[in-house]
Formats: C-alpha cells, sequence, structure tokens
C-alpha cells in the first residue's frame, strides 16, 4: 500500500476534478485501473488525516441572557401576538382585499400599546419578533425595545440578526449614567461612532450644559460628517446657553456644519445671528404708511456679501430660482417673527398677512413666512398662515402646497389640528386631505373621525369605486378611534347603485367598510386584551 499514500491529497483531489485521463496521479495497484486505485488512495489518506487528527478542546457553555424585569404579557395578549406574527406577511395583494383585517398593520399598533405600558416579550416569540423586523426596519425600534436585552443576546448567535446589535449602540451594552463622569469621558473618548452619538443623546436629555461641554472636548477634531450629526443633537434642549457654542460653529470648515449652526441660532429668537438676519430683513422689507392702505414695500438683496454667507445664507439659488429673491426668501426666515409685530405697528399676524405686497413679492414673503413659522414653532402665526381650512386651492396666505399646510398644522394643538382637518375634509373632500391627515394625533379625535367617515359615505353614495379612496382608508383602519365602529354598522351592507356608478362599486364598498368595522372592533380587543388584569 506504500504506493498508493505517495501522492498528496491536493494532488488527488486535483486529479478527481480533472478525470484520470487528464490528469494521472502518482500512485498505482496492480489490477486496479486508473480511477480505481485513485479512489483507494483517497480513502488511505482519509483515514490518515481522521487518525492524525486531534480533537478540539470544547467549547464555553454559553452564558445564560439575563432576565427580563418587566411584568408578563396577559395570556390572552400572548396569543394575539402569537397570530399577528404568524401573519406579518399580509392579507395579500390587489385591488379587492376582502373583509379580513390587514394583521401586517396592526402589529405596529400592538407593539405601541405593549410597549407604553412596560411588557416584557415572551421568550418563544423573540424569533419571531427578530424575523418580523429583519424584513421591515420601521419595526424595529418598537420590536427592539419590546424585545429586550434577550433579543440582543439572540442577534449574537444569528447573523440574520445583526441588525439588532447594529441598531443598539454598543450591540446592547449599558450606556454609563451621565453623571458616572469617568465612565462618560471614556466612552466618549474611545467608542464606537453610534455609541457615542447615543451617549450624547442620553447626556443631552439629563443636562443640556454637560452634553455641550462633552461636545466641545474633541470638536475640532471629529470628521465634519461626525460634526453635524453630533450637532443635530443640540436640538434637543435647545437654549439661550447653546449661542456661543453654535456662533463658534458658524465658522466652522464644514458648509453644512455652519448650514445647521445658523439654522439653530435662528430657532433661537435672543440670538445675535436672530437679530443680525432680522435687522437684514427689516432692510429689504418695510411698512409704507404714505398710501391710502398701508402696504408693505421690497427691496430684495443685491448681493450676498460674506456675512451673510457666516450667518447660513446659502448664495446659489437652485434650478429656476433668481438670486434676490433667493436671498431675500432665507432672511425672512431666519428672522424672528415676533419682530414685524415691532416693525408694522403692532399688527397681529393675521393683520400682517392681509396688507397688500408691492411688486408681485407676496408669494415670496409668505412662503417666508410660513417656513419662519415651521422652523420656529409659532402657533400664532402658523394659524394665521393656513387661514381658514374652506379656502379655495392650497389656501391658506403663506401655503403654496397641502405639504407646507401639514407643516403648519403641526405647530398647532392636536385637538384644534383635528377640527381644522374635519373643516377641511368638509369643504374639500377627501381626495386633498391625505397629507393633511397623516399628521393629526391617533386616535382621531372628534369631529375629524366623524368627518372621514361622513366623506368616506358620500364618496360611496357617488358611486366611485373604493380603492381610489385606499390610502384614506388604510389611515382609517389604524387611526380611526374604535369606538366609531358602532356607527358604521349601517354602512357595510351594499348600497343600491346609480345609473352613473361604476360596475359593483356598491359591493367593494361593502367590503371595504366591513373590513374597517371589523380592523376598528379588532383594535380595542387587543387594547383590551393588553391592559386586562
Amino acid at each position: 500500500m506504500a504506493e498508493l499514500t505517495d501522492a498528496s491529497w491536493d494532488e488527488l483531489v486535483t486529479a478527481a476534478l480533472l478525470g484520470t485521463e487528464r490528469r494521472r496521479p502518482d500512485v498505482a495497484v496492480e489490477g486496479r485501473s486508473a480511477p480505481a486505485a485513485l479512489l483507494d488512495a483517497a480513502a488511505v489518506q482519509t483515514v490518515r488525516r481522521r487518525a492524525g487528527s486531534r480533537p478540539a478542546p470544547a467549547a464555553p457553555l454559553l452564558e445564560r441572557a439575563a432576565p427580563d424585569p418587566r411584568p408578563a404579557l396577559p395570556p390572552a395578549a400572548g396569543r394575539r401576538l402569537a397570530r399577528l406574527l404568524a401573519d406579518r406577511h399580509g392579507t395579500g395583494g390587489g385591488n379587492r382585499r376582502g373583509t379580513a383585517p390587514d394583521l401586517t398593520e396592526l402589529l405596529p399598533q400592538w407593539l405601541t400599546t405593549a410597549n407604553s405600558l412596560g411588557y416584557a416579550a415572551p421568550s418563544e416569540q423573540l424569533p419571531a419578533l427578530l424575523d418580523a423586523a429583519r424584513g421591515r426596519t420601521d419595526l424595529r425600534p418598537q420590536v427592539l425595545a419590546f424585545a429586550g436585552a434577550r433579543a440582543l443576546w439572540l442577534a449574537r448567535l444569528n447573523p440574520d440578526w445583526r441588525f439588532a446589535l447594529r441598531a443598539t449602540p454598543g450591540g446592547g451594552a449599558a450606556l454609563p449614567a451621565p453623571d458616572e463622569t469617568a465612565d462618560v469621558e471614556r466612552l466618549w473618548q474611545e467608542g464606537l461612532f453610534a455609541e457615542r452619538i447615543a451617549l450624547l443623546g442620553a447626556v443631552r436629555a439629563r443636562d443640556a450644559e454637560a452634553a455641550r461641554d462633552l461636545l466641545a472636548t474633541t470638536w475640532s477634531t471629529e470628521r465634519a460628517e461626525d460634526r453635524l450629526m453630533f450637532l443635530d443633537s443640540l436640538r434637543t434642549g435647545l437654549g439661550a446657553a447653546d449661542e456661543p457654542f453654535l456662533e463658534r460653529a458658524l465658522a466652522d470648515r464644514s458648509r453644512n456644519v455652519r448650514a445647521t449652526a445658523a439654522e439653530l441660532l435662528s430657532a433661537l429668537p435672543g440670538s445675535a445671528l436672530a437679530g443680525r438676519m432680522a435687522e437684514r430683513a427689516a432692510s429689504c422689507v418695510a411698512l409704507d404708511r404714505t398710501r391710502g392702505v398701508p402696504t408693505i414695500v421690497v427691496e430684495a438683496p443685491h448681493e450676498c456679501d460674506p456675512g451673510m454667507e457666516r450667518d447660513g445664507v446659502v448664495p446659489k439659488p437652485p434650478a429656476g430660482r433668481g438670486e434676490r429673491s433667493w436671498w431675500l426668501g432665507q432672511l425672512v426666515e431666519a428672522a424672528p417673527l415676533g419682530r414685524w409685530s415691532e416693525r408694522f405697528g403692532g399688527r397681529t399676524p393675521e393683520e400682517m398677512i392681509a396688507l397688500p405686497v408691492t411688486d408681485d413679492w407676496q408669494g415670496e414673503v409668505h412662503a417666508a413666512w410660513c417656513r419662519a413659522a415651521v422652523r420656529q414653532r409659532d402657533v400664532a402665526w402658523s394659524r394665521a398662515l393656513l387661514g381658514q381650512p374652506a379656502a379655495p386651492g392650497a389656501g391658506g396666505p403663506g401655503a403654496v402646497s397641502l405639504a407646507e399646510r401639514a407643516k403648519l398644522l403641526a405647530a398647532l394643538p392636536g385637538d384644534e389640528r383635528a377640527v381644522w382637518v374635519a373643516g377641511f375634509i368638509a369643504a374639500h373632500g377627501l381626495s386633498e386631505a391625505f397629507q393633511l391627515l397623516g399628521g393629526c394625533a391617533v386616535p382621531w379625535a372628534e369631529p375629524l373621525g366623524g368627518a372621514v367617515v361622513d366623506a368616506l359615505n358620500i364618496a360611496r353614495d357617488a358611486g366611485s369605486y373604493p380603492w381610489s379612496f385606499s390610502g384614506v382608508m388604510g389611515l382609517a383602519e389604524r387611526c380611526l378611534d374604535p369606538v366609531a365602529a358602532d356607527r358604521l354598522e349601517s354602512l357595510t351592507g351594499t348600497p343600491d347603485e346609480p345609473e352613473d356608478a361604476a360596475p359593483g362599486a356598491g359591493g367593494y364598498w361593502a367590503e371595504a367598510f366591513q373590513r374597517l368595522l371589523t380592523t376598528l372592533r379588532l383594535r380595542a380587543a387587543m387594547t383590551q386584551e393588553l391592559t386586562a388584569p
């Protein structure tokens, strides 16, 4: 057998891959063909290799996952979670969904409620929860909060779940408390970027000054993209004490950092930058009282000087915009809104917006005021710029699109927002209201919920197909208050179709309302299960 084992293992593998006719190994056995001799040699080599292998030391036992101290789910809620996870891929595609609720959209609501009540995730559901979060990035924050540290323990064992480690600063390692000065300093100096950004946010939420001082210790040595992210964390608890640091950031070598610093300073009405921008805006926009009707006159800037650039004015306009109007808009947007009342004789926002503006500058001035109201979250100006919900078209004096009206609405209290959108739906119907509905608090407060149901009923009676309103119907399934379920009972029947109605529309509407009714009752049952003693 000595001849059999003269060839190395690599030579035998090469000969087997190429074939013995093309590559004959250096083995021979009397009376055996070359392929048979190759297999005999491979068998001998295999035995030799196995006999020569030393047993590896046993791997250490895994440390057990830490117990979750949070209370367990009520049994009914645990069973509901299992069903939601089993059906998380949805109820199928196509326009005709039938009457079954879309469980895909109920899972986020279930998780939100469970997290608000502080429940621990059942151990047996952790793999399914991680699989759900792997497929849907929008679920990850809720799933990881609900699953807790045990999900991170599992994620270290399965590469498919590594996203949980990336999404959690330090891969699940606990951040030091803000008052643990030495540990905070060590992590800030030595930690990964995700750990440092999370640490800065945690310290900022507890002690704004301490977070700013921590950032200042390494500011000059940070990369530009990191400085931008760190600076953005100062939005939490932004106050006058941040002004000196932000003023220094206006001289940063990165344009994006300078722009963010200027934006933050302009959100502080008492800052020096806000004062400088107010002076520049006042030199461009004034009130002419010599006319029969007081009129706003505008003289846009003729240049963008270095001081304007330092304060965040972008000199080059986008395509289709004139330079002077571009610069003017940025100045007015960054000026404190409170200064205009002083400059215009104590007038209210509504009175100032009603003033005529010369030379077709009204759209530019009002649009800039609109952006300023959003940036400064000024309720009075937002209310005035929105105008009445029944106004035609885009409506409000400063809102030139529904997207901008949605931004202005965000500044209003939740109840007032719901009333305004309900009025908009009553005047314009649902087709134009989709963007506005998305910004309303959940569940929809009255009269908003009633306005949506009434508008859907009107659309049904008009004979339209329901999938023309599928976006609104989907929002209603997620956002309508479950107490409205009883009101929907009368809408689940198939209505008489008018002569000009789309064929079969009545049956589709009956299915859509039945699905909405079933979904609302299911949401009510989910809440009841989670809040059970």
